[in-house]
């Protein structure tokens, strides 16, 4: 009898030493739960952005540059009103580490030029993704807001790719001509639609010329990507009429680097009838403001 009370005693005495293995080998698993998905292993800070603060936005363009962006801010008259001119005026600012902004507006005797710069620093939240994948994201955005076009052919190749003998159209194009003009002899005002020779001359003149159509876009001059400033960046490029008979250009240039993202608007109306600001000079200033701020940032 005594026997037989031995080995139920020795059973009951294995049952909690294996009880007591269990709970331990349970109570240590609850220190990896910390990382779920992967236990055991510490989940690494996502890299935070290169810039931690931003720059004074109506101190980061400088007078040169506003004298060549704004006419007729050297002629002012007034002294103070001239000072007042060049230092701009900043946006409404609740966090200046994280989104600034300046803007300048000029009248002159040919046109109303506006300016405005934006700095914009982006921070994520999210311990996984780093500042530049949150700024990476957001700028995406900001590119499928402008709805930029498809990229186009020029008219000549156009022209060349629908003619049975390519190479005739091609020359036609390139010696200027429009192999899509009408008997009237203006172009086609699509948004690929090759302009005529008027058009194609630099000067700020042409556009307002009757030969061409100030709604004809120009394919280097086509609202685009830019692979040439910061990180990523594009150009867009409005004519609206502001009033009966005047034309406002508004020209917007944004580019990323890093975790700042940087959008530039430069907008002229000229105050003479029938004149269209020109779109290839309005870009080409804009882009070399674009260009000088992320120098300064270091991008």
């Amino acid at each position: 009898m005594q026997r037989k009370a031995y080995v139920p005693g020795v059973a009951a005495l294995l049952a909690a030493l294996l009880a007591g293995c269990t709970g331990g080998s349970e109570g240590g698993a609850t220190a990896d739960d910390s990382n779920p998905g992967q236990p055991g292993v510490a989940t690494e800070a996502a890299e935070p952005g290169k810039y931690r603060t931003l720059p004074e936005p109506c101190g980061a363009v400088g007078d040169k540059t506003l004298d060549a962006l704004l006419p007729g801010i050297e002629e002012i008259a007034d002294e103070e009103q001239r000072e007042k001119a060049y230092a701009g005026e900043p946006t409404l600012a609740y966090d200046t580490d994280r989104k600034v902004g300046c803007r300048w507006k000029v009248e002159s005797a040919q046109a109303t030029n506006h300016l405005f710069v934006d700095f914009e620093r982006v921070v994520s939240y999210d311990g996984a993704v780093s500042d530049d994948s949150e700024a990476e994201q957001l700028f995406a955005k900001q590119v499928e807001a402008a709805d930029l076009p498809e990229p186009v052919v020029s008219g000549s190749e156009s022209a060349a790719s629908d003619s049975p003998s390519g190479s005739s159209s091609l020359s036609a194009g390139e010696s200027g001509g429009s192999t899509d003009a009408g008997p009237s002899g203006e172009p086609p005002t699509g948004a690929g639609g090759t302009p005529s020779s008027s058009a194609s001359a630099p000067s700020s003149s042409a556009s307002s010329s009757t030969g061409a159509s100030p709604d004809a876009t120009p394919a280097e001059v086509q609202p685009r990507l830019l692979d040439d400033l910061g990180d990523e960046a594009f150009v867009d490029d409005t004519l609206s009429n502001s009033g009966s008979t005047a034309k406002r250009r508004t020209v917007t240039v944004a580019f990323r680097t890093s975790n700042v993202m940087v959008t530039i608007e430069y907008a002229e109306q000229s105050a003479m009838f029938g004149v269209v600001p020109d779109s290839e000079e309005m870009q080409d200033k804009a882009r070399k403001l674009a260009s000088q701020l992320a120098d300064s940032l270091g991008g």
